[in-house]
């Protein structure tokens, strides 16, 4: 059950940091991009994030999150694949309301023998019991967090937002620039949750002219807007999810 470690080839740090920056994001063994996603029979319009390391201060309830879970042992380390994370992923996916890969492998590696990217991987752990884990890829001046999941018997601790700090805080003490934790989808709240870390240090690509703009809901609003006029057909306008 083993991506490899690597004597085969994986893809150069500063290559992952140039296509992140494009926005572009891992999707098993490849990397993609996106202007709109399906939920519910309808579409929204995606908006890839990052956090600017340099610029994230924590606030009070990220400060009183860091303090509630400092009980749990966090190591970092390559990732590889485990019966262990397989056994608790299992049981986090059986506890979610939303759809999910049905396995961590299915999310990685989609059939593949070689992990091409530099994965990473977070553990905390209660008295040596595995509750929670987050995955991300390293570049040469970037993190992308890729996937977080835990014990839902541990759900009160919040720990795939605990995760998020953590990473967060990884890369800051790497000297990494910029941690990029996916993309939220504008008028569909469930992935509002990647703004925690520090919504004043997150900044949005505008796909339409490929540069990177401080996060604000107005700018999300209009870039919606532009990629719905630009981009749909008109006879698909009455399936679009509204803000």
């Amino acid at each position: 059950m083993s991506a490899s470690p690597s004597a085969l080839p994986i893809i150069r740090g500063d290559a992952l940091d140039f296509y992140l920056a494009q926005g572009y994001y891992r999707m098993q063994q490849e990397l993609f991009t996106c202007h709109f996603v399906p939920f519910g029979g309808r579409l929204y319009t995606a908006h890839w994030l990052r956090l600017d390391v340099s610029r994230v201060a924590w606030g009070p309830e990220q400060r009183r999150m860091l303090r509630r879970n400092a009980r749990f042992a966090a190591t970092v380390g390559p990732f590889r694949l485990s019966k262990e994370y397989e056994d608790l992923y299992a049981r986090y996916r059986a506890s979610i309301n939303f759809d999910a890969a049905p396995t961590i492998e299915a999310v990685l590696l989609g059939g593949e023998a070689h992990n091409a990217f530099n994965t990473q991987v977070i553990e905390l752990r209660d008295e040596g019991r595995l509750v929670a884990a987050g995955v991300f890829d390293c570049g040469e001046r970037t993190l992308a967090g890729i996937l977080n999941f835990y014990d839902p018997a541990y759900r009160q601790h919040s720990l795939g937002k605990y995760l998020m700090l953590l990473k967060t805080e990884y890369a800051r003490r790497l000297g990494f620039d910029y941690y990029y934790p996916g993309y939220l989808i504008y008028g569909y709240p469930k992935f509002d949750y990647k703004l925690f870390a520090c919504a004043e240090a997150t900044e949005v690509f505008d796909n339409v002219r490929g540069y990177w703009l401080p996060f604000d809901w107005e700018t999300v609003h209009a870039h919606s807007a532009e990629l719905l006029a630009e981009w749909l057909p008109e006879d698909w306008q009455g399936a679009v999810g509204a803000g």
